[in-house]
């Protein structure tokens, strides 16, 4: 993953110490650790990035209310909230879901695109593209219908992975994504007609009703509390006979939730509730895990629907 976020205190001293504590951290000393961000706190009380790692610290230590405490400083110091605070206090169960901040998620994708595609396909095993690929082919095997699609839109495109992997079956991609640093390795491809920074929701906001015959999200929905509305306006952009492909991380449980990865899973029964509300019809809804965590595959789905 990509390197520490760190927004400077301002204090050379403070941030000093705010070093050193991180070294701390990793070496496993989180008491240590957490006394030296406190020394960093009293010199500069407006320190978002040393509020943000003491309350995961706290968090760490089982501390639940002193970690929601740190959580809440560093977002309120930081209302675009760059660190992902509130991702911890909806994991902690201080505040209800919502979609993630957007400023937290173009600060890690643009420090992660360097090194996206090594981290992802060798540290993580991924293999989202693939699975979708199997996927759409075998539903439109059993649909009696061509696997080839004019016009595709990859949401969360990343650097494109997934329009490499369907670059055979789509004659021409426009790419989503909200990071610039992800477009930026995305068009160095050349696997796109056209490349967006943007989400993903008002990415399909602007395009008009019927112009897209594919539209897919590898490993991009986790990043979204409520797939409903995308999911909507996909039924609305894609052409009759058009197809949505995405995966997810998933739970046992109903609705959504924030796994220990800061991802959104999402269960099955809300998304078989959200394609019906969108007008669409379920083709394909497989476990299927897309990457690994710790050498242990982390539960998903593979979602394939149409529109008629």
């Amino acid at each position: 993953m990509p390197r520490r976020l760190f927004l400077s205190s301002g204090d050379l001293v403070a941030d000093r110490r705010y070093g050193f504590a991180r070294d701390l951290q990793m070496r496993g000393d989180l008491a240590a650790a957490a006394d030296l961000l406190e020394q960093a706190i009293e010199l500069a009380p407006h320190f978002v990035s040393a509020w943000f790692v003491l309350g995961e610290i706290r968090q760490k230590l089982g501390e639940r209310e002193a970690a929601i405490a740190a959580f809440r400083r560093a977002r309120d110091g930081d209302p675009q909230d760059h660190h992902g605070a509130s991702l911890h206090l909806m994991q902690l169960g201080a505040e209800g879901l919502s979609d993630m901040p957007k400023a937290y998620v173009q600060a890690l994708f643009d420090q992660y695109a360097p090194r996206f595609d090594e981290a992802l396909l060798h540290d993580l095993g991924y293999r989202g593209p693939s699975l979708l690929l199997k996927a759409v082919l075998s539903a439109r095997t059993a649909a009696n219908k061509p696997a080839f699609f004019k016009r595709g839109i990859d949401l969360g495109c990343g650097t494109g992975l997934g329009a490499a992997a369907f670059a055979k079956n789509v004659d021409r991609f426009i790419g989503i994504d909200l990071s610039a640093g992800m477009i930026e390795q995305a068009r160095a491809t050349g696997l796109y007609a056209d490349l967006e920074v943007q989400d993903m929701l008002n990415g399909l906001r602007v395009r008009d009703d019927a112009s897209a015959d594919l539209i897919l999200a590898a490993d991009a929905m986790v990043y979204v509390c409520d797939l409903a509305s995308v999911l909507a306006e996909a039924g609305r952009v894609l052409a009759p006979g058009g197809v949505v492909a995405f995966t997810v991380e998933t739970h046992d449980g109903e609705g959504v939730v924030i796994g220990d990865g800061l991802r959104y899973a999402h269960g099955e029964s809300y998304i078989g509730a959200a394609i019906e509300a969108a007008g669409l019809n379920l083709s394909a809804l497989q476990p299927a895990s897309t990457r690994n965590e710790g050498r242990v595959p982390v539960p998903g789905l593979v979602v394939v629907a149409s529109k008629m």
